[in-house]
């Protein structure tokens, strides 16, 4: 197998020929999705692992130290179970096994329990962190679920997708989506058209997660029907919401009084998902975000479960990752810097 992707640093690896590992898998096929197109997935590896990692026919040599010689090894063996599953493997599946490999080598999190898959109808949909397992392990269990957390961690999409994971197998009649019509420097009253294309743009992430995991024409007849409904969080008003499953997305933009009234919505044999990054608020500085109040008051309630995400857990692109970080590293030192002058103000 040629490859055919420079790699970014050669001497990275090991040269030492003694220190190298082969592994072999059974099935040529299943091998070859292994590697990747150009052995690209392979390449992942050695970037990410400072390896050297060479195909021959149906096995790799691994070369470098130890321990990344060990992570490979376990990364591959558990790509290549998933694809004698059925399932597929992407960039990400790749980058995924890496963070929990490193996750468990580190020792930063304990456990994952059991790795819950959700088969739908366009995709199969696997955790790729560990605080995605815990967060697809309490959707399971728990009537109220707070995912919280910065972009690109996924808390909005598996939501949804357990939803509709929810809704094929029939243990929920329906799906309502709803999200603050509220957004930075503009007010829906002055957007042109009627309600519906006023609220749609705000509601279109949600759109966008049902559509990715469904098919279209039959998320179209679920809505025509009622069977799924996206609404902006104030329609919700009034309402008991029985046997469905509720997501209320963005959070951080609902008032105290807006998350209490959702909150209360709940009804006889449904589950509720409340999604936000507290940090991100859009509300005006003197008002409290009800994801906020809604944290401290109900953290540690029977049935209520929160599940924390952080940088680590971005799997959007590499940088935005490392763009959260910048920012909750800003945070963190000012927060420092008004501590101290607080301090020094006291004495």
């Amino acid at each position: 197998m040629t490859r055919k992707i420079k790699r970014a640093d050669p001497e990275a690896a090991d040269p030492d020929q003694n220190n190298v590992d082969h592994v072999e898998f059974g099935d040529n096929l299943l091998f070859k999705d292994l590697c990747g197109a150009h052995d690209a997935h392979l390449l992942l590896l050695e970037n990410a692992l400072g390896i050297r990692v060479d195909a021959r026919g149906n096995r790799v040599a691994l070369r470098g130290g130890e321990d990344g010689r060990n992570r490979a090894r376990e990364v591959l063996t558990q790509l290549y179970e998933r694809l004698e599953k059925g399932l597929g493997i992407s960039d990400g599946d790749v980058n995924a096994a890496m963070r929990l490999s490193a996750e468990a080598a580190n020792g930063t999190r304990q456990g994952q329990g059991k790795k819950m898959v959700l088969s739908l109808q366009k995709r199969t949909v696997s955790p790729r962190s560990t605080a995605q397992s815990d967060y697809l392990e309490a959707l399971g269990k728990e009537e109220l679920v707070f995912g919280v957390g910065p972009a690109g961690t996924g808390k909005t999409y598996l939501a949804v997708a357990n939803a509709a994971s929810l809704l094929l197998k029939g243990e929920v009649e329906r799906i309502i989506l709803s999200r603050p019509a509220l957004e930075a420097g503009e007010r829906i009253g002055f957007l042109p058209g009627d309600m519906k294309e006023k609220v749609d743009p705000y509601l279109r992430p949600l759109y966008d997660a049902l559509y990715d995991v469904l098919h279209s024409d039959f998320v179209d007849r679920r809505i025509a029907t009622g069977d799924i409904e996206i609404a902006p969080l104030g329609f919700m008003r009034g309402r008991t919401l029985s046997r469905a499953a509720v997501i209320l997305d963005e959070a951080q933009n609902a008032s105290v009084a807006q998350l209490k009234m959702f909150l209360t919505r709940l009804g006889e044999g449904s589950r509720m998902v409340v999604t936000g990054d507290p940090s991100q608020t859009d509300l005006p500085a003197h008002e409290t975000s009800g994801l906020f109040d809604a944290l401290n008051l109900l953290n540690g309630v029977k049935g209520v479960k929160v599940v924390q995400f952080s940088a680590a857990d971005v799997v959007r692109h590499a940088l935005v990752a490392r763009i959260v970080r910048a920012y909750d590293n800003r945070d963190k030192s000012r927060r420092k810097d008004q501590s101290e002058d607080k301090s020094h103000k006291n004495d």
